[in-house]
Parts: C-alpha cells; structure tokens; sequence
C-alpha cells in the first residue's frame, strides 16, 4: 500500500508553500524599488554626467584592462604565497600559545607578544616599516624586493590573526577529549596532532577562510610599495588618461576574485550550522 499523506499535512504543506510564494513575491518587489529609488537619486544627482565620464567610461576601461590583468596576476601570485605561510605560522603560534609546559613559558610568552603587536597594528603601517625599513638596514642577503617585502608583510599581520582563530578553535575543544586520548595511551603530542587538531580547524574552518577573504583584498595594498600590481597599474593608467575608470575595472577584478571564496565560506558555514543542529549541539 502507497503512502498518502494525511489531509492536515496537505494543509500544512500548502500553507507552507503559499507563505513561502509570499515571501519571494514581497523580497522581489522591494528589491526592485529600493533599486528603482538608488537608480532614480544617483542619475538625477546634478553631477551624474561628470562622474559617468570619469569612472565609466568604457574607452578608457578597455585599454586598462590588460594592464589591470597583468597586475592581478602579481596579486595572485603574492596572495598564494602569502597563504601557505601564513597558514602554516599561524598554526605554530597558535599551538605555542595553547602548550602547558612550564618548559615553553618563554616560547608562549613571544608567541602573545607577536599576535598582540601585528595585531594591534595596521597593516599599512606594517607595510611601510617592513618594505623601507628593511631596505635601510643594508644587509646584502635580504632581498629588497618590493613583492618580497610586501609578502612578508601581509605574512607578519595576517598570520597573527590566524593564529587567533586557531587558537580559539583549539581551546574550543571539550577537555574530556585530551583526557579520553590519554586514557588510550596517546602521549600529549599525539593527542593534540591526530584528536585536538582536527576538531579545532574544523570549527574554525569558517573563520579561517573569511580571513584569507581579507588577505585577498589587502594584497593589493603591497602597491604602496611601488610594486605593478593591478591597483598600481590602474593608478598608471589614471595618471595617463586622466579618468578614474581603471581604478573601477582594478576594484571589480578583486570582487569577482573574492566571490566565489566568499560563496563558498557562506555555503560551508550553513553546512556546519545544519550539522550541528542535527547533532543536537543547538
């Protein structure tokens, strides 16, 4: 015998349809007048024509974009880079920060020091003190690279943060799982290596991609530096023309190459949430 749902269920279901139905119809038509309204003061403003000319005009779009992309390919380049590192500093400043050993107390203490000073300054003062600092200290193995430089800059600050993350992912982890790993005969660094660590990244997996969202987006700020990357090479083409279109063509370029990462740490987070309500941790 086929199932067949009962008539209250019907009902229910229909409800659930039609309020659903309802909540589309009301979200389109206020998405489309709220757009309709920012359309209608931006165009109407008296000073529409002029900005339209400056920062959209296609002429001028075009023949920055390859600049623009050559750029962006540095940019990738330095973000890449600077991602491996900073996952893999943040990681060991975070495991330093979380040890018990009174041995470590002075290797703990540096760790907090390091995360409170990056932490405390901003990224472009970093940038400025690393990439003309350095350069000043005129010791012939360090290069002077002002992509080197920048690396290590955003390696400096963001790895920082991420050990925070981290750490706050490590300590997040029930203390009863040490005690069953010891109870099982794992030595202290077996436990925290094959029990802690993995619980710990994976409740921060969220966490940790928003900041490389970040990072993607503050590569760009290794141009203060004099390096030609896709902000630098906008700001060549400005100085040329005249017109700021390039500087927009350099700012979408960075949006579509921190969307689908942001997507996906959306997505990612929704996945975590419904786990653990499924669980019963909620």
């Amino acid at each position: 015998m086929s199932y067949r749902p009962s008539e209250l269920r019907r009902q229910r279901e229909a409800a659930r349809h039609q309020a659903s139905r309802r909540s589309t119809l009301i979200a389109t038509v206020s998405t489309v007048a709220i757009g309709a309204l920012l359309v209608f003061v931006v165009t109407g403003a008296p000073g529409f024509d002029r900005v339209r000319e400056s920062f959209f005009n296609f002429h001028y779009a075009k023949t920055a974009l390859p600049h623009v992309l050559s750029g962006l390919w540095l940019n990738l380049r330095v973000m890449f880079i600077a991602e491996i590192f900073v996952l893999i500093f943040g990681l060991l400043i975070a495991l330093a920060r979380t040890s018990r050993s009174p041995l470590l107390y002075p290797v703990r203490l540096l760790a907090a020091a390091y995360t409170d000073f990056f932490r405390g300054l901003p990224l472009l003062l970093v940038l400025f003190l690393v990439g003309f600092g350095i350069p000043g200290l005129q010791i012939s193995w360090i290069p002077n690279s002002a992509v080197v430089l920048g690396t290590v800059s955003l390696i400096l600050t963001y790895s920082a943060y991420v050990a925070e993350v981290i750490r706050a992912g490590i300590e997040a982890v029930n203390p009863a799982q040490r005690m069953a790993a010891r109870a099982l005969g794992l030595t202290q660094s077996q436990t925290q290596r094959r029990v802690v660590l993995p619980q710990a990244l994976r409740k921060v997996t969220p966490p940790l991609l928003n900041d490389l969202v970040s990072l993607q987006k503050d590569s760009g700020l290794i141009s203060v530096l004099g390096a030609i990357d896709a902000i630098r090479a906008a700001g060549i083409e400005t100085a040329q023309s005249f017109n700021f279109t390039p500087y927009l063509v350099a700012g979408g370029l960075f949006v579509l190459l921190t969307i689908p990462l942001t997507r996906f740490t959306d997505w990612l987070t929704r996945k975590q949430d419904r786990a653990r309500v499924q669980q019963g941790q909620w």
